[in-house]
Protein backbone atom coordinates (compact mmCIF):
# COMPACT_ATOMS: atom_id res chain seq x y z
CA UNK A 1 0.00 0.00 0.00
CA UNK A 2 1.23 3.33 -1.37
CA UNK A 3 0.76 6.54 0.63
CA UNK A 4 1.63 8.65 -2.47
CA UNK A 5 -1.44 6.48 -4.45
CA UNK A 6 -3.71 7.25 -1.45
CA UNK A 7 -3.12 11.17 -1.41
CA UNK A 8 -3.16 11.41 -5.42
CA UNK A 9 -6.72 10.35 -4.81
CA UNK A 10 -7.88 11.76 -1.37
CA UNK A 11 -11.00 14.11 -2.84
CA UNK A 12 -12.72 10.71 -4.20
CA UNK A 13 -14.24 9.32 -1.12
CA UNK A 14 -15.90 6.17 -1.45
CA UNK A 15 -19.03 4.75 0.63
CA UNK A 16 -18.94 5.53 3.92
CA UNK A 17 -19.05 2.01 5.76
CA UNK A 18 -20.34 0.46 8.90
CA UNK A 19 -18.25 1.90 11.59
CA UNK A 20 -19.94 1.36 15.04
CA UNK A 21 -18.46 1.79 18.61
CA UNK A 22 -16.11 -1.10 19.49
CA UNK A 23 -16.21 -3.06 23.01
CA UNK A 24 -15.92 -1.83 26.13
CA UNK A 25 -12.21 -1.48 27.73
CA UNK A 26 -11.92 -4.87 29.51
CA UNK A 27 -10.30 -3.42 32.35
CA UNK A 28 -12.83 -1.13 32.51
CA UNK A 29 -15.74 -3.86 32.83
CA UNK A 30 -13.33 -5.21 35.46
CA UNK A 31 -12.79 -2.57 37.98
CA UNK A 32 -16.63 -1.13 38.53
CA UNK A 33 -15.78 1.72 40.46
CA UNK A 34 -12.32 2.79 38.02
CA UNK A 35 -13.00 6.22 36.22
CA UNK A 36 -12.94 6.17 32.33
CA UNK A 37 -13.20 8.51 29.51
CA UNK A 38 -16.12 7.37 26.94
CA UNK A 39 -16.12 8.61 23.68
CA UNK A 40 -19.36 10.76 22.92
CA UNK A 41 -18.42 12.17 19.24
CA UNK A 42 -15.55 12.22 16.51
CA UNK A 43 -16.45 14.93 14.01
CA UNK A 44 -15.49 18.74 13.29
CA UNK A 45 -18.08 21.04 14.00
CA UNK A 46 -20.70 20.72 11.49
CA UNK A 47 -21.05 16.65 12.43
CA UNK A 48 -21.17 14.02 9.52
CA UNK A 49 -23.35 13.93 6.95
CA UNK A 50 -22.13 18.18 7.25
CA UNK A 51 -25.18 21.01 6.92
CA UNK A 52 -25.91 21.62 3.16
CA UNK A 53 -23.41 18.90 1.33
CA UNK A 54 -24.89 16.29 -0.64
CA UNK A 55 -21.98 14.97 -2.61
CA UNK A 56 -21.31 11.63 -3.08
CA UNK A 57 -19.29 11.29 0.47
CA UNK A 58 -22.56 12.67 2.32
CA UNK A 59 -24.98 10.48 0.41
CA UNK A 60 -25.06 7.65 2.99
CA UNK A 61 -24.78 9.64 6.16
CA UNK A 62 -28.25 11.04 4.65
CA UNK A 63 -29.57 7.75 3.79
CA UNK A 64 -28.72 5.91 6.29
CA UNK A 65 -29.38 7.00 10.16
CA UNK A 66 -26.35 4.55 11.55
CA UNK A 67 -23.73 6.05 9.64
CA UNK A 68 -23.97 9.79 11.02
CA UNK A 69 -21.10 10.65 13.49
CA UNK A 70 -21.16 13.56 16.39
CA UNK A 71 -19.51 16.42 16.94
CA UNK A 72 -16.10 15.73 19.13
CA UNK A 73 -16.59 15.17 22.49
CA UNK A 74 -15.77 12.89 25.38
CA UNK A 75 -17.25 12.08 29.16
CA UNK A 76 -15.15 11.20 32.24
CA UNK A 77 -17.59 8.84 34.37
CA UNK A 78 -16.11 8.51 37.85
CA UNK A 79 -18.49 5.34 39.13
CA UNK A 80 -17.26 5.47 42.50
CA UNK A 81 -18.42 9.09 43.13
CA UNK A 82 -21.43 8.58 40.91
CA UNK A 83 -20.63 11.53 38.97
CA UNK A 84 -20.16 12.38 35.50
CA UNK A 85 -18.25 15.22 33.25
CA UNK A 86 -18.62 16.59 29.77
CA UNK A 87 -15.82 17.73 27.49
CA UNK A 88 -17.55 20.12 25.11
CA UNK A 89 -20.83 21.41 24.82
CA UNK A 90 -21.51 20.20 20.98
CA UNK A 91 -24.78 21.11 18.59
CA UNK A 92 -25.17 17.44 19.31
CA UNK A 93 -26.17 17.92 22.91
CA UNK A 94 -29.43 15.88 22.99
CA UNK A 95 -28.21 12.69 21.16
CA UNK A 96 -24.69 13.01 23.25
CA UNK A 97 -26.68 13.22 26.70
CA UNK A 98 -28.91 10.31 25.70
CA UNK A 99 -25.73 8.70 25.23
CA UNK A 100 -24.30 9.57 28.31
CA UNK A 101 -27.45 8.78 30.30
CA UNK A 102 -26.96 5.04 28.75
CA UNK A 103 -23.67 4.94 30.09
CA UNK A 104 -24.46 6.65 32.92
CA UNK A 105 -28.15 7.05 34.33
CA UNK A 106 -29.05 10.65 35.34
CA UNK A 107 -30.45 8.40 38.76
CA UNK A 108 -27.20 7.34 39.20
CA UNK A 109 -24.88 9.71 38.49
CA UNK A 110 -24.91 13.71 38.71
CA UNK A 111 -23.75 16.13 35.65
CA UNK A 112 -20.69 17.56 37.81
CA UNK A 113 -19.50 20.07 34.84
CA UNK A 114 -18.80 20.75 31.20
CA UNK A 115 -15.41 21.57 30.59
CA UNK A 116 -15.33 23.98 27.10
CA UNK A 117 -11.86 24.44 25.10
CA UNK A 118 -12.91 27.70 23.23
CA UNK A 119 -16.12 29.70 21.58
CA UNK A 120 -16.21 28.27 17.90
CA UNK A 121 -19.53 26.41 16.55
CA UNK A 122 -19.15 22.74 17.52
CA UNK A 123 -17.72 23.03 21.09
CA UNK A 124 -20.17 25.81 23.28
CA UNK A 125 -23.28 26.12 21.61
CA UNK A 126 -25.16 22.63 22.72
CA UNK A 127 -25.27 25.24 26.30
CA UNK A 128 -28.16 26.16 25.02
CA UNK A 129 -30.07 22.89 25.73
CA UNK A 130 -29.66 23.87 29.48
CA UNK A 131 -31.91 26.87 28.73
CA UNK A 132 -35.44 27.48 29.79
CA UNK A 133 -36.99 26.32 26.64
CA UNK A 134 -35.13 22.95 26.87
CA UNK A 135 -33.94 21.47 30.34
CA UNK A 136 -34.11 24.70 32.44
CA UNK A 137 -31.03 23.62 34.13
CA UNK A 138 -30.47 24.28 37.46
CA UNK A 139 -26.42 25.40 38.36
CA UNK A 140 -24.66 23.48 35.77
CA UNK A 141 -20.77 23.64 36.17
CA UNK A 142 -19.38 25.56 33.44
CA UNK A 143 -15.64 25.44 33.38
CA UNK A 144 -14.06 28.24 30.77
CA UNK A 145 -10.84 30.05 30.77
CA UNK A 146 -11.40 33.74 31.29
CA UNK A 147 -12.43 35.52 27.65
CA UNK A 148 -14.57 32.12 27.05
CA UNK A 149 -16.42 32.95 30.74
CA UNK A 150 -16.93 36.75 29.36
CA UNK A 151 -18.09 36.11 26.03
CA UNK A 152 -21.04 33.64 27.62
CA UNK A 153 -21.69 36.40 30.53
CA UNK A 154 -21.86 39.31 28.11
CA UNK A 155 -23.14 38.04 24.27
CA UNK A 156 -26.78 36.62 24.25
CA UNK A 157 -28.28 34.42 24.10
CA UNK A 158 -25.57 32.69 26.27
CA UNK A 159 -25.94 35.40 28.91
CA UNK A 160 -29.32 34.22 29.52
CA UNK A 161 -28.11 31.08 30.63
CA UNK A 162 -25.98 32.44 33.27
CA UNK A 163 -28.52 35.72 34.43
CA UNK A 164 -31.18 32.78 34.67
CA UNK A 165 -28.80 30.33 36.54
CA UNK A 166 -29.08 27.87 33.95
CA UNK A 167 -25.73 27.39 34.39
CA UNK A 168 -22.71 28.76 36.91
CA UNK A 169 -19.48 29.85 35.23
CA UNK A 170 -16.38 28.18 36.58
CA UNK A 171 -12.91 29.70 36.54
CA UNK A 172 -10.28 28.09 34.50
CA UNK A 173 -6.44 29.44 34.16
CA UNK A 174 -3.89 28.22 31.30
CA UNK A 175 -1.90 25.83 33.50
CA UNK A 176 -4.28 25.70 37.02
CA UNK A 177 -4.86 22.53 37.75
CA UNK A 178 -8.90 21.92 38.63
CA UNK A 179 -9.10 19.46 41.39
CA UNK A 180 -12.35 17.31 40.82
CA UNK A 181 -14.15 14.45 43.68
CA UNK A 182 -11.85 11.74 43.65
CA UNK A 183 -8.44 12.72 42.91
CA UNK A 184 -9.37 13.28 38.88
CA UNK A 185 -8.19 16.04 37.94
CA UNK A 186 -8.26 18.52 34.88
CA UNK A 187 -5.76 21.05 33.69
CA UNK A 188 -6.00 23.33 30.53
CA UNK A 189 -3.50 24.44 28.44
CA UNK A 190 -3.69 27.29 25.80
CA UNK A 191 -3.18 25.79 21.66
CA UNK A 192 -2.08 28.30 18.93
CA UNK A 193 -5.45 28.67 17.11
CA UNK A 194 -8.47 30.88 15.48
CA UNK A 195 -8.93 32.97 18.83
CA UNK A 196 -11.99 35.18 17.48
CA UNK A 197 -13.60 35.09 20.73
CA UNK A 198 -12.14 33.03 22.98
CA UNK A 199 -8.60 31.63 23.75
CA UNK A 200 -8.09 27.91 22.80
CA UNK A 201 -7.08 25.52 25.13
CA UNK A 202 -6.65 22.02 25.11
CA UNK A 203 -6.72 19.26 28.83
CA UNK A 204 -4.90 17.51 30.08
CA UNK A 205 -7.43 14.79 31.89
CA UNK A 206 -5.52 12.72 35.48
CA UNK A 207 -7.26 10.12 36.71
CA UNK A 208 -6.14 7.26 39.37
CA UNK A 209 -3.85 5.63 37.16
CA UNK A 210 -4.07 6.97 33.85
CA UNK A 211 -3.52 10.71 31.88
CA UNK A 212 -5.33 11.78 28.77
CA UNK A 213 -4.69 14.78 26.99
CA UNK A 214 -7.84 15.90 24.54
CA UNK A 215 -6.45 18.73 21.73
CA UNK A 216 -9.78 18.81 19.38
CA UNK A 217 -8.80 21.60 17.35
CA UNK A 218 -4.56 23.43 16.79
CA UNK A 219 -3.10 24.77 13.92
CA UNK A 220 0.42 23.03 12.55
CA UNK A 221 2.15 21.33 15.16
CA UNK A 222 5.14 24.19 13.98
CA UNK A 223 3.02 27.40 15.40
CA UNK A 224 2.97 25.51 19.14
CA UNK A 225 5.86 25.56 21.42
CA UNK A 226 5.51 22.43 22.62
CA UNK A 227 7.02 18.99 21.58
CA UNK A 228 4.28 16.62 20.87
CA UNK A 229 6.51 13.74 21.24
CA UNK A 230 7.94 14.30 24.06
CA UNK A 231 4.62 15.43 25.42
CA UNK A 232 3.08 11.61 24.28
CA UNK A 233 5.40 10.10 26.04
CA UNK A 234 4.09 11.59 29.06
CA UNK A 235 0.36 10.07 28.66
CA UNK A 236 -1.10 6.93 28.37
CA UNK A 237 -3.92 8.84 25.99
CA UNK A 238 -3.42 11.71 23.27
CA UNK A 239 -6.92 12.29 21.64
CA UNK A 240 -5.49 14.54 18.80
CA UNK A 241 -6.86 17.31 16.03
CA UNK A 242 -7.53 14.65 13.03
CA UNK A 243 -9.69 17.50 11.12
CA UNK A 244 -8.19 17.09 7.57
CA UNK A 245 -6.31 13.72 6.59
CA UNK A 246 -4.15 15.31 3.50
CA UNK A 247 -3.92 18.55 1.32
CA UNK A 248 -6.31 18.68 -1.33
CA UNK A 249 -8.98 17.59 0.49
CA UNK A 250 -11.15 20.01 0.14
CA UNK A 251 -11.26 21.02 -3.62
CA UNK A 252 -11.19 24.43 -5.06
CA UNK A 253 -10.10 25.58 -1.22
CA UNK A 254 -6.44 26.66 -0.11
CA UNK A 255 -6.17 24.63 3.11
CA UNK A 256 -3.33 27.08 4.08
CA UNK A 257 -6.38 29.28 5.04
CA UNK A 258 -7.48 25.94 7.58
CA UNK A 259 -4.22 25.03 9.10
CA UNK A 260 -5.03 22.22 11.02
CA UNK A 261 -2.52 19.32 11.15
CA UNK A 262 -3.12 16.76 8.92
CA UNK A 263 -3.12 12.96 10.06
CA UNK A 264 -0.17 12.55 7.78
CA UNK A 265 2.02 15.10 8.82
CA UNK A 266 0.96 14.28 12.13
CA UNK A 267 2.08 11.09 11.97
CA UNK A 268 5.23 11.76 10.51
CA UNK A 269 6.46 14.10 12.98
CA UNK A 270 5.55 11.10 15.26
CA UNK A 271 7.27 8.59 13.31
CA UNK A 272 10.08 8.49 15.83
CA UNK A 273 8.05 7.53 19.00
CA UNK A 274 8.25 3.55 19.53
CA UNK A 275 5.38 1.47 18.88
CA UNK A 276 3.79 1.69 22.51
CA UNK A 277 3.99 5.25 22.21
CA UNK A 278 2.28 5.62 18.81
CA UNK A 279 -0.53 3.59 20.32
CA UNK A 280 -1.17 6.35 22.28
CA UNK A 281 -2.33 8.63 19.97
CA UNK A 282 -5.88 8.76 18.76
CA UNK A 283 -7.03 10.58 16.30
CA UNK A 284 -10.59 12.73 16.23
CA UNK A 285 -12.27 15.81 15.31
CA UNK A 286 -12.89 14.41 11.47
CA UNK A 287 -14.46 16.82 8.65
CA UNK A 288 -16.80 15.40 6.46
CA UNK A 289 -14.67 15.04 3.70
CA UNK A 290 -11.54 12.74 6.13
CA UNK A 291 -11.45 9.73 4.42
CA UNK A 292 -10.93 8.50 8.37
CA UNK A 293 -14.94 8.32 8.30
CA UNK A 294 -14.60 5.62 5.98
CA UNK A 295 -14.61 1.93 7.62
CA UNK A 296 -12.34 -0.47 5.13
CA UNK A 297 -10.97 3.32 3.40
CA UNK A 298 -7.04 2.83 2.51
CA UNK A 299 -6.58 5.96 4.48
CA UNK A 300 -7.44 4.00 7.92
CA UNK A 301 -4.96 0.97 6.66
CA UNK A 302 -2.39 3.51 6.39
CA UNK A 303 -3.45 5.15 9.91
CA UNK A 304 -3.51 1.54 11.75
CA UNK A 305 -0.31 0.01 9.42
CA UNK A 306 1.75 2.93 11.14
CA UNK A 307 0.51 1.90 14.69
CA UNK A 308 -2.28 4.84 15.58
CA UNK A 309 -5.60 4.62 16.75
CA UNK A 310 -8.94 6.24 15.18
CA UNK A 311 -10.96 7.09 17.73
CA UNK A 312 -15.00 5.95 17.27
CA UNK A 313 -17.96 7.00 19.52
CA UNK A 314 -18.74 4.78 22.78
CA UNK A 315 -14.84 3.49 23.06
CA UNK A 316 -14.07 3.44 26.58
CA UNK A 317 -10.11 4.40 28.37
CA UNK A 318 -9.79 3.29 31.45
CA UNK A 319 -8.30 6.23 33.73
Amino acid sequence: MKLKSLLSGIVLLGLLGACGPTEGDEETAARPDQPYLFILGVTQDAGYPQAGCYRPHCMPGWEDPSLRRTVASLALIDPGNHAKYLFEATPHMPEQLYRLHVEAPDEAFSLGGVFLTHGHIGHYTGLMHFGHEVMGANGVPVFAMPRMREYLTNHGPWSQLVSYGNIALQPLEDGAVQELPGGLMVTPFLVPHRDEYTEPVGFRIEGPNRVAIFIPDIDKWERWDVDLAELIREVDYAFLDATFFADGEIPGRAMEDIPHPFVVESMELLSGLSAEERARVHFIHFNHTNPLLIEGSEAREVVRDAGFNIADEGQRFDM
